[in-house]
């Protein structure tokens, strides 16, 4: 594994400041281990960040139908926790769960959102025949002109 010239990616896991292995070979030691140890990097990942296996995992999915808790989306393969208390809450797909982080994991957040959403759509106003103006939806129509 170790070469003559190549024992030498530089940092601080050594007194000398040099790693025992280089990049590529430790990559694949860590990559040996978790398949060895967990069976795969899914399994690792999933038991040292969540606390739950592959096995729960699928449980989980097959609790929610298949598809992600929040779009209804097919083959969701992202387990949603709380950040807060790093309870799992859910599988989502890539979107909802990157949503979800965008706003912080906050309900209000999530509400305004909602709200800006639901009301916040400019509309045109005909103000002399093609002529046009934009209206904010929260202070209505513009000022009606005479011309």
């Amino acid at each position: 594994m170790l070469g003559p010239r190549r024992a030498a990616a530089s940092g601080a896991s050594a007194r000398n400041g040099r790693y025992s292995y280089c990049k590529p070979c430790h990559n694949a030691r860590g990559k040996e281990t978790a398949q060895r140890l967990y069976g795969g990097t899914r399994e690792y990942h999933l038991r040292r960040r969540y606390g739950v296996g592959e096995k729960e995992f699928q449980e989980l999915l097959a609790e929610q139908g298949g598809v992600c808790a929040i779009c209804g989306g097919a083959d969701p393969q992202h387990l949603d926790h709380d950040h807060r208390t790093g309870w799992v809450r859910g599988i989502l797909c890539f979107n909802c769960n990157g949503g979800l982080g965008q706003f912080r994991d906050s309900p209000m957040r999530l509400a305004r959102a909602i709200t800006y959403l639901r009301g916040t759509t400019w509309q045109r106003a005909l103000i002399h025949p093609g002529v046009y103006q934009m209206c904010s939806p929260t202070r209505g129509r513009p000022p009606s002109r005479r011309f």
